[in-house]
């Protein structure tokens, strides 16, 4: 198992050739194979695949964000047509009516800041995938046999105290600097690292920052009058909220 920042990049990134393969048997029986259990030719080809099916469907393309976009507006008319720092910065940039691009997140840094925290202290997958060295590995002067199975932990990644200032308090200032700029930090790992990255990271950033905009353009949220809001959780496969209530005010 791997813990904190500096070990998790010197495994999975410095050395990720060597820590690149699946244990198969273990995960024909969690996953049935597939793009995440298949090692080698079969894996490239399957990952090769889905990058083709990701870019038809519009990875990294502006059809892709006009997409969003509609879903967007189809998202706010269903639900009828630090919170207000965000809302600011989007009356600011934005206005009331324009929808978000992808070309006005780097003029909204407030708002790239609490969306880039809210992945961190949510933590949806605390532990990483497991991964099989490929060979003989040396780690910090510790030899790890081939075929060691090993599981990053993204969590102490996450909340590693010598790399957040305040790492089990919700602060958007981890992800801005002296300025009020946008900065990014090493140890914001939520997709992972190395040759086993999150394949839809791309994807998933692009979602993110347009419907969260889009839906504080429009709405207030906040608990039912008299429910204290509360962090507590569900762990699976991944680390979830428990069912809650929330109200969407219109602004």
């Amino acid at each position: 198992v791997l813990n904190g920042l500096q070990l998790v990049k010197e495994a999975l990134v410095e050395h990720g050739e060597n820590f690149a393969v699946r244990p198969t048997k273990y995960f024909h029986i969690l996953f049935f194979k597939g793009l995440f259990g298949s090692n080698g030719y079969q894996w490239k080809q399957q990952r090769r695949f889905a990058l083709s099916t990701l870019r038809n469907f519009g990875l990294g393309k502006r059809s892709l964000e006009s997409q969003i976009q509609v879903e967007c507006r189809f998202l706010n008319d269903v639900i009828d047509k630090s919170q207000e720092k965000v809302q600011a910065e989007i009356d600011q940039v934005l206005g009331s009516s324009r929808l978000a691009t992808m070309a006005d997140r780097a003029n909204m840094p407030y708002t790239d800041a609490v969306i880039h925290e809210i992945q961190r202290m949510g933590n949806i997958v605390p532990l990483n995938l497991v991964r099989l060295t490929t060979k003989d590995t040396t780690l910090r002067g510790y030899t790890i046999p081939k075929g060691t199975m090993v599981m990053a932990t993204l969590h102490s990644v996450l909340f590693d105290e010598t790399e957040w200032e305040t790492p089990f308090t919700f602060n958007p200032g981890h992800f801005l600097d002296a300025e009020g700029k946008f900065r990014r930090r090493d140890a914001f790992l939520p997709f992972s690292a190395g040759k086993r990255v999150c394949l839809g990271e791309q994807l998933a950033r692009m979602e993110l920052f347009l419907f969260f905009t889009s839906l504080l353009q429009r709405f207030t949220f906040s608990p039912p009058p008299g429910v204290e809001p509360t962090l507590e959780s569900k762990v699976g496969v991944t680390h979830s909220p428990k069912p809650y209530k929330l109200c969407a005010v219109p602004r």
